[in-house]
């Protein structure tokens, strides 16, 4: 069963990305596989503005369960608003949000769902969130499905 689309309302940050012409693959669209891609940067640029990603010293962060809904394609050149939000939030996991917008849009043309586990550097084992993390994630939490 597709979801159903969010508004971009249902989203807490936002952030630009441009498309490539390297991104269209043979369809004249943007990739599949690419959408992943946006995915991930709009978490990582979130997590970096916060100040709680640090890739070479901090936790590490796995993805653990994804998917992506598709609506209506990119292709370039265009710039897509990519909008994020925290779904849930457990003691070592945090579910995201993630929809895809074309400028100006509010209907996401992909909306995608990320779950990360927050795993210690040195045992490889889950562990708890850092405090600033759960701050970072109450943040931009939201009720909506």
């Amino acid at each position: 069963m597709k979801p159903t689309p969010l508004p971009r309302s249902s989203y807490r940050f936002e952030r630009r990305i441009t498309t490539r012409w390297a991104d269209n693959d043979v369809y004249g669209h943007v990739n599949n596989a690419l959408y992943y891609s946006f995915f991930d940067t709009t978490i990582t640029s979130y997590l970096m503005s916060r100040g709680g990603l640090l890739p070479d010293s901090g936790p590490m962060i796995f993805v653990v369960a994804s998917d992506c809904a598709y609506f209506r394609a990119f292709a370039f050149p265009e710039t897509i608003e990519s909008a994020l939000a925290v779904a849930a939030v457990g003691a070592k996991s945090v579910t995201w949000r993630i929809g895809l917008f074309g400028e100006g849009e509010d209907e996401p043309r992909a909306q995608g769902r990320f779950v990360h586990v927050c795993v210690d550097r040195a045992t490889q084992r889950p562990m708890a969130w850092p405090q600033d993390w759960l701050e970072a994630f109450e943040a931009i939490r939201t009720t909506s499905a």
